[in-house]
């Protein structure tokens, strides 16, 4: 079984801005239902939904809460119907600007686990609760997003990237156990993106630095990351599970 693009009803956390956005503008393109998430970016994420039109909604929920996110996947499929797809994007506040991190000798704890909290706790509340309803209709797409810090991690974001790593291992372990449901699972990593709210405060020259080291000269901007999302839900995926698809311009290979 599966589905086209505009046959599907697709959750997008943190889509009120950055890359969330991106990613919701991109399924509304091709004709989906989207419902566009926040937590605290209201006025953002009504805005976008908005501008989506009639097939789109905005939801409040907070990834980190189960009982929020049953709350928001019954709300979604109440206004737009049977969700199909989710795509796990929210980002726990965080500024990319490489000379203001923490280095390990003053990393906190409890900085670590805030991002895991979102990042991996954020995705076990989002799969369990649209799980049921996937499992039942025998089709779902899940897409999380991470980092290819993971795999290059040339500035050391600790509680960020070992956040997207533990993210990554889960990714794969949930397309091992949810393959046989119909259910498939995948990671879209990006580099740095030009420009999103958690990459304003990069410097330029850092922009054009990652530039001249891709093959393509260019940095990824959040519609191309986007685009690659596309993919894995779309029927031309319907056999890939479990992969991690780097978007950086062919900066990491791997």
């Amino acid at each position: 079984m599966s589905k086209t693009l505009d046959e599907q009803i697709v959750l997008v956390t943190g889509a009120g801005r950055g890359l969330g956005a991106a990613i919701a503008r991109a399924f509304a393109r091709e004709g989906a239902r989207v419902a566009v998430n926040y937590r605290r970016s209201r006025d953002a994420a009504t805005g976008l939904a908005g501008e989506l039109g009639d097939r789109a909604m905005a939801v409040q929920g907070d990834v980190r809460d189960a009982a929020s996110v049953t709350a928001m996947v019954a709300a979604v499929e109440a206004e737009l119907g049977p969700l199909t797809t989710l795509v796990h994007n929210a980002l726990a506040d965080y500024s990319f600007n490489g000379d203001a991190r923490d280095d390990l000798a003053a990393l906190s704890p409890a900085a670590v686990l805030d991002q895991h909290d979102t990042a991996v706790l954020g995705a076990l509340n989002l799969i369990q609760a649209a799980l049921p309803g996937m499992e039942a209709r025998g089709f779902g797409r899940i897409v999380t997003i991470g980092s290819n810090l993971v795999q290059n991690p040339v500035v050391p974001y600790h509680d960020y990237t070992s956040a997207k790593a533990a993210l990554l291992a889960l990714t794969r372990t949930a397309a091992a156990e949810l393959g046989p449901k119909g259910i498939t699972v995948n990671m879209v990593s990006g580099g740095l993106l030009r420009t999103t709210d958690a990459s304003a405060a990069t410097p330029e020259a850092v922009f054009d630095l990652i530039a001249q080291s891709t093959p393509l000269r260019t940095v990824t901007t959040p519609e191309e990351a986007a685009d690659a999302v596309l993919f894995f839900a779309s029927p031309w995926a319907r056999a890939v599970t479990g992969q991690n698809l780097i978007v950086d311009g062919g900066l990491v290979f791997g």
